[in-house]
């Protein structure tokens, strides 16, 4: 998201924390109902671009939506998304896809609260690690033509009573409800709102060989001085590497890998 969009779905993060900190809200409830906002105004675009436009008071956008939800959402849900609509937004997409950020939200709060935040993050990256493994398995998730219910089935079948509760919840929103995101991009998303939710960054590192312990905690400390903040490794191992580290951290990447440095002397040599 980009300008208006980005200050609209900073401040109803802001609101959606103080919901849950100070009342009594039920979070997986919240997420139901989240879900079920997203997918109509996913579905009802004429809404969605009347709640997006600029040139419409806030007020009476807020009362469209008290009245387009009143009667199918309860009361802190209708507040959330009234406060949002208040909000300017850069392209009503953003809105819808705001929506759905706070659905998944309010699950890492159901998980936190719980205290299965952790462990629902190290699922989540493994189980993208998994899809990416796997491409039978993959296609079969990522299907246009497959039923939903035949995808949430199969999805049942691979992660129920084998995987935190708020885990398959978000894996079954994103999966039923792709909305054009590609499968390994909305895993990776929901691993880095696990993540931010804990006050931290992800860095996914590749290695040929497992680390040990102590590596893992070095380079842990290590990026946490670089960037400033604590670090989450998620960490994969890829033999084709051949030897070294590859740190990637969002869309920056950090190679020390062999191969990487063998393909850069490779491409020295042909320039």
């Amino acid at each position: 998201m980009i300008g208006a969009s980005r200050e609209a779905i900073a401040s109803a993060r802001e609101s959606l924390t103080a919901l849950t900190d100070s009342t009594s809200a039920d979070p997986k409830a919240l997420a139901d109902e989240l879900a079920a906002v997203t997918v109509l105004l996913d579905r009802e675009v004429a809404l969605r671009r009347v709640l997006a436009d600029p040139s419409r008071s806030g007020e009476r956008k807020a009362e469209l939506v008290a009245t387009v939800l009143g009667e199918q959402v309860g009361g802190a849900t209708v507040d959330l998304v009234s406060g949002m609509v208040r909000s300017r937004w850069s392209a009503p997409r953003d809105l819808v896809d705001a929506v759905e950020e706070l659905a998944d939200i309010a699950d890492l709060v159901a998980a936190e609260r719980d205290g299965t935040l952790d462990e629902t993050e190290d699922e989540l990256f493994r189980f993208s690690r998994t899809v990416a493994s796997a491409p039978e398995l993959r296609a079969a998730l990522a299907s246009d033509t497959a039923a939903p219910s035949a995808k949430v089935q199969l999805l049942h079948t691979l992660l129920g009573g084998k995987s935190r509760q708020a885990t398959e919840r978000l894996v079954t929103r994103l999966v039923a409800q792709p909305r054009g995101r590609s499968l390994e991009g909305g895993l990776e998303a929901l691993s880095r709102l696990a993540a931010e939710r804990r006050g931290r960054s992800v860095a996914v590192v590749t290695s040929a060989v497992p680390l040990s312990d102590r590596q893992r905690q070095r380079l842990g400390s290590a990026l946490a001085r670089l960037y400033g903040r604590e670090m989450h490794l998620n960490l994969d191992v890829d033999p084709e590497i051949l030897g070294g580290i590859r740190v990637r951290i969002g869309d920056e990447v950090i190679n020390g890998s062999i191969a990487d440095r063998l393909g850069e002397a490779e491409r020295r040599l042909a320039g």
